[in-house]
């Protein structure tokens, strides 16, 4: 019996203590092993059990009952892995459970690996490799866009929008190959002309699709973004307002936060891994402890992809503003010039700030709800396409799928380029073909066992 088929058991909800619990068993056997352990409550045997309907009854081991359940059994193809697959809702509890899940591993199935459930779904076409892993996402998601990203409706829009790519280059192909079998009878839908034409239509809707990942990303994967200043400048009110609690110390002492704190926070529709760091500020720091944590934070400046770079709008600029400025210049990621305090009377030059930085907001903790909606604003332009409506839009998230998308346009561009020069279709087929394999390898029509190995192995157990 072969691994993806043989019976395989595990539970489906977090441990501890509950209400209820979830085991799922799936998999060839999957019903003689409940047969073996269930016991209905009625007069009716368990091959009277109706499909699809909860059963109640008794789980036991060598003819002791463990607990009383409820027992669902859905058939094969019309089950979440395309197999036999049998659910269990039990009492919730540690205990309870594992002697549940017990009871059918000595009955005859094997303990499921992580995403083992998922992976059967995806190996019997019953998910696309896409859907697989926007599932994956839905489990970790932490925000109410994360889900909307990786819905039911997002991921049909988004196996829409493959399918239809692959289509138009088959559609391409079918003519292709008609004009190469009968050259003499001109069969092919297009000319060569047409084809290039037809080829740039359908690279604009790829390169459309590809550019969603930053959007995607910003959303499901996060952005490194770190909030510096010098001492005092806001920054532990900045953190602690972003992420509507009080994870930072906020004193009038400088030096109050030594080390750089992180904590993963939602602004509008982009997740952020957000840092506080330590206020940057002269070498002639005598504080051991302060100084090691100056030094994490210009190394934050130098990695991260957002910065929130804080000043003081009631005080002038001094020279330690000077050197953050001088130091931003060289930054890798986007800057943002935050002016805080904004409630009081202005000392800043506010010019000079709009002089050296493209992104300038104001916030002030006195009005709290308008600074995070100048923040949110500023993310969400910086780091989406505000036109795209998550969970209505196809969006790609991952990096393996803008690799994927980026190679079937390659492809495409080359074979477009070759017509536009004067190389006959048949001469430019194969780099098509190519392009269509790449879009295989996106839904996972044609993708390595080990790229499959590697995105289940996410999952936790039981899904």
């Amino acid at each position: 019996m072969s691994r993806h088929t043989d019976a395989i058991a595990a539970i489906s909800t977090p441990p501890g203590k509950g209400g209820v619990a979830l085991i799922r068993l799936s998999g060839d056997g999957a019903f003689d092993i409940a047969r073996k352990v269930f016991v209905t409550a009625g007069q009716y045997s368990f091959d009277k059990i109706k499909s699809r309907k909860q059963t109640y009854g008794y789980i036991t081991e060598s003819g002791e009952i463990i607990d009383d359940v409820l027992l669902t059994l859905f058939p094969a193809p019309n089950s979440y892995t395309g197999e036999d697959t049998a659910e269990i809702c039990c009492h919730g509890g540690i205990t309870v459970t594992a002697a549940v899940l017990s009871a059918l591993l000595t009955a005859g199935a094997r303990a499921a690996g992580p995403g083992e459930f998922t992976e059967r779904a995806f190996i019997n076409g019953k998910l696309t490799l896409t859907e697989a892993e926007a599932i994956g996402n839905l489990l970790d998601a932490s925000g109410r866009e994360q889900i909307r990203l990786n819905s039911h409706s997002s991921r049909a829009r988004l196996n829409e929008k493959v399918d239809m790519i692959r289509h138009s280059l088959v559609r391409l192909m079918s003519s292709i190959y008609a004009r190469i079998d009968y050259p003499d009878e001109d069969l092919g839908d297009f000319s060569d002309d047409e084809l290039a034409k037809e080829l740039e239509s359908v690279i604009s809707v790829a390169v459309a699709l590809r550019d969603t990942y930053r959007t995607g990303r910003a959303i499901s994967e996060g952005i490194s973004t770190v909030i510096c200043g010098k001492p005092n400048a806001g920054k532990s009110s900045l953190y602690n307002m972003l992420l509507g609690e009080d994870a930072a110390i906020v004193t009038d002492i400088e030096g109050t936060t030594r080390d750089v704190l992180e904590r993963n926070a939602h602004i509008g529709k982009v997740t952020v891994k957000l840092f506080d760091t330590a206020g940057i500020r002269s070498s002639n720091v005598t504080d051991q402890v302060e100084r090691i944590g100056i030094d994490r934070s210009r190394k934050m400046l130098e990695k991260c992809e957002l910065i929130f770079a804080l000043f003081d709008i009631s005080r002038p600029l001094d020279e330690e503003d000077e050197q953050i400025i001088r130091q931003l210049k060289n930054a890798h990621g986007t800057v943002v010039a935050v002016l805080t305090k904004t409630d009081l009377p202005t000392a800043l030059d506010t010019d000079r700030i709009a002089e050296e930085f493209n992104n300038v907001i104001k916030i002030s903790t006195e009005r709290e709800e308008d600074s995070i909606k100048a923040v949110k604003e500023i993310t969400e332009m910086l780091f989406t396409d505000v036109s795209l409506h998550i969970g209505r839009d196809a969006v790609i998230s991952s990096a393996r799928q803008h690799a994927t998308l980026n190679r079937a346009i390659e492809l495409m561009s080359i074979a477009r380029d070759s017509l536009l020069g004067g190389f006959s279709q048949d001469a430019v087929s194969t780099d098509i073909e190519r392009a269509i394999s790449a879009l295989g390898e996106l839904d996972g029509r044609e993708v390595n066992d080990m790229v499959v190995a590697d995105i289940f192995s996410r999952f936790c157990v039981g899904k």
